[in-house]
């Protein structure tokens, strides 16, 4: 688990950078991604000149051109042209940055480690699919909340759980290590909801996982196997939101899966909606209250720790792991 820690960020879908310059955020950063002969290239979204962003402008051959005065870097940063001037192009150099594609995602790094986590669930004998979000939020409180089981019996009430009122008595382990920490489930032989119902079948075990810099992930177990993961990739954009891609992907099961998937999809999408509402809420009648801190419960399992690693540290479950039981 130690080598899943990266510094690597999910920006865009592979599909969404063509021949055009695409711009993202990431901690308030700009950041311009473009294609030329076939390759992939990231620099930062800021020509030196007058600071005007690259993203919009152009891709011309090997380039991409500034729309204030034309100047033209290629995909290292390095100018190589000035139109008008005659004398040799001085040494302008924009910060070029480690760009990957890998699942689907296309991820940016400004200083590289290792390779972007694709995902429990991922590769040959899987099948995916991503949807796109963007909520008024941190990456602290939308991380726990996608990894929280005690607010999917009303958030998502019916959907994940609380269709019927049976409730199962669950133990929950924690542990962690450099960059990530999650937490075991056992006991739950399904959720009372109508996805599990629908799609899952049966359950052994369950796993909520958080992984630096922003990755929230679940995987669900039936017996012998992963019968469901969904991945999410967070980014904190700016100050005041994040930015999602959350990968859901299962077995292929020779055919089935992909009709599982296209099943699952809209249910999964209105589980989004759900929690981009309840979030944005939150953040909303949070700013009411500056400095205020959240009151963190016994059962929230995981978001000290959580906390801890956005901080830069170790958490404590990475030495002394922690059991808990719970009824979900």
């Amino acid at each position: 688990m130690n080598d899943r820690a990266s510094n690597w960020h999910a920006v865009a879908r592979c599909r969404t950078i063509g021949v055009k310059p695409y711009r993202v955020l990431v901690d308030g950063q700009p950041f311009v991604i473009f294609r030329s002969s076939g390759k992939l290239f990231c620099l930062t979204d800021r020509c030196p000149h007058r600071f005007a962003p690259l993203s919009r402008g152009r891709v011309i051959g090997e380039t991409i051109e500034c729309p204030y005065h034309g100047w033209r870097f290629d995909g290292t940063g390095r100018c190589r042209a000035i139109p008008g001037l005659l004398e040799p192009v001085p040494n302008v150099v924009v910060p070029s940055h480690a760009v990957r594609e890998s699942n689907g995602l296309i991820f940016v790094s400004g200083s590289p480690r290792g390779e972007p986590y694709p995902g429990i669930l991922s590769g040959h004998g899987s099948v995916s699919r991503i949807v796109e979000n963007r909520v008024r939020s941190n990456v602290l409180d939308v991380a726990e909340n996608i990894l929280d089981a005690t607010h999917t019996h009303f958030t998502h009430g019916g959907l994940l759980r609380g269709l019927t009122s049976r409730r199962y008595r669950v133990k929950v382990t924690v542990t962690g290590g450099e960059g990530w920490v999650e937490a075991r489930y056992e006991g739950e032989p399904r959720q009372e909801g109508v996805i599990s119902r629908l799609l899952e079948g049966e359950r052994s075990i369950s796993v909520g996982r958080f992984i630096a810099p922003g990755v929230a992930e679940l995987e669900f177990w039936g017996r012998d196997r992963i019968n469901l993961a969904t991945t999410f990739h967070l980014r904190q954009e700016d100050d005041q939101h994040v930015h999602g891609f959350g990968v859901l992907a299962g077995p292929t099961q020779a055919g089935l899966g992909y009709l599982k998937a296209a099943l699952f999809t809209p249910f999964f999408r209105v589980a989004l909606r759900q929690d981009q509402d309840i979030l944005t809420v939150a953040q909303g009648n949070k700013s009411t209250l500056p400095g205020a801190r959240p009151l963190v419960g016994r059962l929230d399992v995981l978001r000290p720790h959580i906390e801890a690693i956005l901080r830069g540290e170790r958490p404590k479950v990475a030495d002394a792991p922690a059991e808990i039981t719970m009824e979900l």
